[in-house]
């Protein structure tokens, strides 16, 4: 694309002005990652040190990238690549400035890569507090772990046993406990919670006086007041007065006045309990029956049906009826009170663990690094320096920070003064801030825009064009997302309006959204549908890239057991939990039963797996209450002659271990013959580990039953095995003294981690979160599961929010950043068995209010993963109601499907038209009813979930195969370099060079599909080639002859016909492919120059050759080099696997010359 059709052109220049400092709202596909690396590549053409730019990423992966990408500019800028696009040529533009700097400073960042400070804002905390170990009060760094449930509870515990103790904590934990009926447990799981949550609530737990607090209370409930009058709409004011007085009269409430009372009882006059706007008015709303009351109830109506179209005066007089009351009650107050003072020493009894553990969560390492930077005395030394070294800060993502993280930024930049020279370049889109469950604040974008942050005033830009969708996807999220969004931006609440993009790629044929409506929770239909929609797509482009992205992982149940019952192999990002894979439920089941013989359910799974596989009748004989008693006369195949005789019917049975019932003869004699068998053979295996339990590791153990079992031949892949390795590596790491201390925190850790993705997989159809997608893009996206809602969350002990108290004005805006003009709300959860916190509830509808807002925002995110075409999946209820009549329900307000309602809705009604034409027969008088009805869900045994009785099984009397031979070592032969002591023995050491030089960067244009690459570029790549051979030691006698040859062979591949096709684009291309493989009986190492699938699928194998001739019959000396690596190249094919019709190929770069031929077998 040309920069005249880029519509922001002007937007993204500007923000490459060095002296100023911006916060640019990027949205999806806008290519914010290119002007960041811009922008850094801008800086280093103007910096005294490259240390001086600090880029901060929120990911590991992000920060690498970048500084890829940086590194990669420079290269391409150094080696003069020609740029496909505008703005391909502006970043190649900056990176050659930067390359100047780089010679004229002597920095040689490109040997020196860690000069470029482009680092995840954890790492930087961290880097901040090993500079300061002292001031960040963490000595000896500590270990940082992503996640710390497990310190946070060890923390709750010993905070819940000061209860004994004999000071005042003693005594808040008392008032908790009592608030909240004794439940110890309980308390433990909420501090632990509130641990994980410090970075919000820590700052607001000293020093709250009551009044404070309440007061907070009543502006609260004074500014929904004022929102509620400020939406009346004025020709409605007046007979909404008329009709409250007389509505208020007959309800006994005197006459209608403005103030809240009124305005609460007004709203349950014109909303139903379910706060929408009534329909119809009886006695309760204060119209009573009759005659006389019917003028009013009709102009009542005609008022309801005029307002009927004002959304936020509906939701606002619903927040008249929940408002909180004025004042805490002393009980409130009193519990409220002592979780406030409780928490400080919970915060410190985490600090004790962290001590003691070596380890910190990332929000210790952030409030470390802000200690480490300023003191109740000011600015520390650490602080001084850095103010001094650091002259540009980048922040990615920034709509994704912390409170800590965005404090740290304002120290970072404390002091910094207009026009210094020092800058900020914030980039973010707060309509894709998805992570607030990571602490993250969106509202701390908005207030950075609209007041700067630190010292520093941020101009905002905004970027509209839009690289990644066609144009039929752009405008559908444009149109819908406008509606979806809310229509003003509220830094409290984190609402953010949409920003209309403008799309640069052209539209498609056919629709660029469809939307799949189900009904009444058909998960399997539409886990059906999408394995449909895959396979179309890949009929339709066989390499499109294809997503599935959903809400939640449960989402997928349906869909994955389909997909694989399909032949789609997947892969599967952090989606499978490792403990949902069969092998890995086998090998827990195994570990718990060789741990504790008397876990019954262990023992019976172990003997269901399939290394065993007793059908359900031989279960029931072996482990059910009854005793068989059949002919005890024969010898016990298990203990032998004279081993005892079965107990008694019902002697005990109940009592008796799955294991002593394998060793009892009447009940191994009930079992089928085939059950016998297989049991044998467990028995032996399962008897030699018990009687050496407590003996050596329980890996070892575990493992070693497994494999003698039959583990590995039950499994269906080599993922499979790998997750198998994952579970004795994490088995290693919790057992002590070849034991598990603590099995439930051993399974609940274990549910923490997720199976490896499909080994045999290809990245054509990937399935993860939504959250996952974040920043990356796909052909199709399939979105199913939208009319699913998310569960509750979980009671907090104590809620609380902050409330601005206005549009700040200049003066107040510096107490605003720093949150000084906000009203703090707080409320304490509410007590056991009581009715509900009116305080509680308000701030739980605030927190409903931000969760909703994001959900939004995560419904953009997944809609612009698209580039081709968007499919969305989703059910809600089409029922038959109380006359018989269908209706269609609408899904719930908390599912996806429920932000979309408005939009989509006329393609469910549609659909719910067919449904009903469709199943109109069957509906009738004496029609056959036994199969299940799509609208009631009666019959035909709807509701009852069949269960799989398959059984996988190893076949009966398998035996462990007998292991192979013993193996000498040897060390094994490399070819490859014996392959080059052939090519160059006759020509010296300075062909040899040359070759190895030339092989390199025939890699590195095959690795850019010889894009950007000419005569021209090659011939300005000389000096690099010259310094190349010298590095190498080509003598400075031969070093310009040598390369002349280097920028011969490449200019022939870069302009000749057949190295550019063999350089080009190709399907399955690899370049310098390394591999070890058995070759007639030895183990060699290979390295393949390029392998690739041609147009016709078929694999090629090449191998460049720098031989030259000099002479006129070139044809017969490529005839007889390719009779002297015939033999090199049929090894190749056979260490690859390759079939009998593979084509091998010889290039001669030198002479532009080729050979080619098939293989014979």
């Amino acid at each position: 694309m040309t920069a005249a059709h880029i519509p922001d052109l002007a937007a993204r220049r500007s923000a490459l002005d060095p002296s100023q400092s911006f916060i640019v709202q990027a949205p999806a596909g806008s290519g914010k990652t290119e002007l960041l690396i811009q922008r850094y590549l801008l800086l280093l053409a103007y910096v005294d040190h490259p240390e001086e730019i600090v880029a901060a990423t929120f990911t590991r992966k992000a920060a690498g990238e970048m500084r890829e990408r940086v590194l990669q500019a420079l290269a391409d800028a150094q080696a003069g690549k020609i740029p496909a696009t505008g703005h391909e040529q502006l970043t190649l533009e900056l990176a050659t400035a930067a390359l100047a700097r780089d010679t004229k400073a002597g920095w040689r960042v490109a040997e020196n890569p860690a000069r470029l400070r482009i680092q995840t804002i954890d790492s930087l905390c961290a880097a901040l507090t090993r500079q300061m170990p002292m001031l960040s009060k963490f000595g000896s760094q500590p270990e940082s772990v992503e996640d710390a449930s497990g310190l946070y509870l060890e923390a709750a515990r010993a905070t819940v046993e000061l209860v004994e103790s004999d000071d005042a904590v003693a005594q808040d934990l008392e008032r908790l406990l009592a608030h909240l009926d004794n439940n110890v447990g309980r308390i433990e799981e909420l501090l632990a919670d509130m641990l994980q949550r410090r970075d919000h609530w820590l700052r607001h737990v000293h020093g709250r006086e009551r009044a404070e607090l309440e007061t907070a209370l009543q502006k609260a409930r004074h500014a929904v007041f004022e929102r509620v009058c400020s939406l009346i709409p004025a020709q409605a004011r007046a007979e909404l007065q008329a009709l409250a007085d007389y509505a208020f009269g007959n309800l006994g409430h005197g006459v209608f006045t403005d103030s809240i009372e009124s305005w609460a009882v007004c709203a349950g006059v014109l909303l139903t309990d379910r706060d929408r706007w009534r329909r119809k008015l009886t006695r309760d709303e204060g119209f009573p029956p009759g005659p006389p009351a019917q003028p009013w109830k009709n102009r009542a109506l005609a008022l309801l049906e005029m307002l009927a179209a004002h959304e936020e005066l509906r939701a606002s007089l619903a927040d008249m009826r929940k408002l909180p009351p004025e004042r805490y009650s002393d009980g409130q107050w009193e519990v409220l009170g002592a979780i406030l003072r409780l928490l400080p020493h919970a915060v410190g009894q985490l600090k004790l663990v962290f001590q003691s553990r070596g380890q910190v969560d990332f929000t210790e390492v952030s409030q470390a690094s802000l200690r480490a930077l300023t003191t109740e005395e000011g600015p520390t030394d650490l602080a001084l320096a850095l103010d001094y070294r650091i002259r540009h800060l980048l922040i990615d993502e920034f709509q994704d920070t912390s409170i800590s993280q965005y404090e740290l930024v304002a120290r970072l930049t404390a002091g910094w003064e207009p026009d210094d020279g020092r800058t900020v370049f914030a980039v973010g889109d707060p309509m894709q801030s998805i992570y607030r469950f990571r602490e993250a604040e969106v509202g701390l974008f908005l207030r950075a825009r609209a007041l700067g942050i630190g010292g520093v005033d941020l101009q905002p830009i905004r970027l509209t064009a839009n690289f990644r969708s066609q144009a039929g996807i752009v405008e559908w999220v444009n149109a819908t997302f406008a509606q979806v969004m809310p229509g003003r931006e509220d830094v409290a609440t984190g609402a953010v309006p949409h920003t209309a993009s403008v799309a640069t790629r052209p539209a498609l044929d056919d629709a660029a959204v469809s939307v799949h409506p189900f009904f009444n929770g058909d998960k399997v239909g539409e886990a059906a549908r999408v394995v449909e929609i895959v396979m179309q797509a890949r009929r339709d482009d066989a390499n499109a890239g294809i997503a599935i992205l959903v809400r939640n992982r449960g989402h997928l149940r349906e869909i994955v057991p389909q997909l694989k019952d399909a032949g789609l192999r997947f892969r599967a990002i952090e989606i499978e939990e490792l403990g949902h894979r069969p092998v890995v439920q086998d090998l827990l089941a195994l570990t718990r039963a060789l741990s504790h013989p008397a876990d019954r359910l262990a023992w019976l799974a172990l003997l269901r797996a399939p290394w065993c596989g007793l059908t359900l009748a031989d279960l029931h004989a072996l482990a059910s209450t009854y005793s068989p008693s059949p002919d005890l006369s024969s010898p016990s195949p298990l203990m032998g002659e004279g081993w005892g005789e079965g107990e008694g019917e019902g002697d005990g049975e109940g009592e008796r271990t799955l294991w002593e019932l394998m060793n009892d003869e009447t009940r191994i004699a009930a079992l089928s013959p085939d059950g016998r068998t297989r049991l044998l053979r467990v028995h032996a295996v399962l008897k030699a580990c018990l009687d050496h339990r407590c003996r050596g590791s329980l890996r070892e153990r575990i493992a070693g039953a497994w494999y003698t079992l039959g583990g590995p031949a039950c499994v269906e892949d080599t993922t499979d095995l790998e997750d198998a390795e994952i579970y004795f590596e994490y088995l290693e790491s919790h057992e002590e003294a070849g034991e598990i201390a603590d099995p439930a925190a051993f399974e609940e850790g274990l549910a923490k981690l997720y199976a490896l993705p499909d080994l045999q997989a290809d990245e054509r159809l990937q399935i993860m979160t939504i959250h996952k997608a974040k920043g990356l893009e796909f052909d199709i996206v399939i979105v199913p599961g939208l009319g699913r809602p998310t569960r509750n969350d979980d009671p907090k002990l104590f809620l609380w929010t902050e409330q601005p108290r206005a549009t700040p004005s200049p003066e107040v805006a510096a107490a605003l950043a720093d949150g000084g003009d906000a009203d703090l709300l707080l409320a304490p959860i509410q007590e056991t068995g009581a009715d509900g916190d009116p305080i509680y509830a308000w701030l739980q509808k605030l927190d409903a209010e931000k969760e909703s807002f994001e959900a939004e925002r995560l419904l953009y995110v997944a809609a612009t993963r698209a580039k081709r075409r968007l499919h969305l999946l989703g059910d809600t209820r089409f029922v038959l109601n109380r006359e018989g009549v269908p209706e269609l329900k609408p899904p719930n307000e908390k599912s996806l499907l429920g932000k979309l309602w408005l939009i989509i809705e006329p393609d469910y009604v549609a659909a719910a038209t067919r449904l009903m034409e469709s199943t109109a027969p069957s509906m009738g008088e004496g029609a056959d009813n036994s199969s299940p009805s799509p609208l009631t869900g009666e019959g035909g045994g709807e509701g009852v979930t069949s269960i799989d009785q398959s059984l996988r099984r190893l076949a009966s009397g398998w035996q462990l195969p007998a292991p192979p031979p013993r193996a000498a070592w040897k060390s094994p032969k490399d070819v490859a370099r014996a392959q080059d002591e052939i090519e160059f023995s006759w020509v010296g050491e300075t062909a040899r060079h040359v070759g190895s030089v030339v092989h390199r960067w025939l890699q590195r244009i095959a690795d850019d599909a010889a894009k950007g690459w000419d005569e021209k570029r090659v011939a300005a790549l000389r000096t690099t080639f010259s310094a190349e051979l010298a590095a190498r030691g080509v003598s400075e006698r031969d070093l310009e002859v040598a390369t002349g040859r280097v920028a011969t062979a490449l200019a022939h591949a870069v302009t000749d016909a057949r190295g550019r096709w063999l350089l080009g684009p190709q399907q399955d291309a690899r370049n310098e492919l390394h591999l070890t493989a058995i070759v007639n009986g030895e183990r060699v190492n290979l390295v393949i120059d390029r392998t690739f699938l041609g147009a016709d699928n078929q694999r090629w194998i090449v191998d460049y050759k720098t031989s030259s001739h000099e002479g006129a019959d070139i044809e017969a000396f490529l005839d007889r080099e390719r009779a002297r690596y015939e033999a090199q190249l049929a090894r190749y094919a056979s260490a690859l696997g390759a079939g009998p019709e593979t084509m091998l190929g010889l290039y001669f770069p030198l002479l532009a010359g080729w050979r080619e031929w098939r293989t014979t077998k």
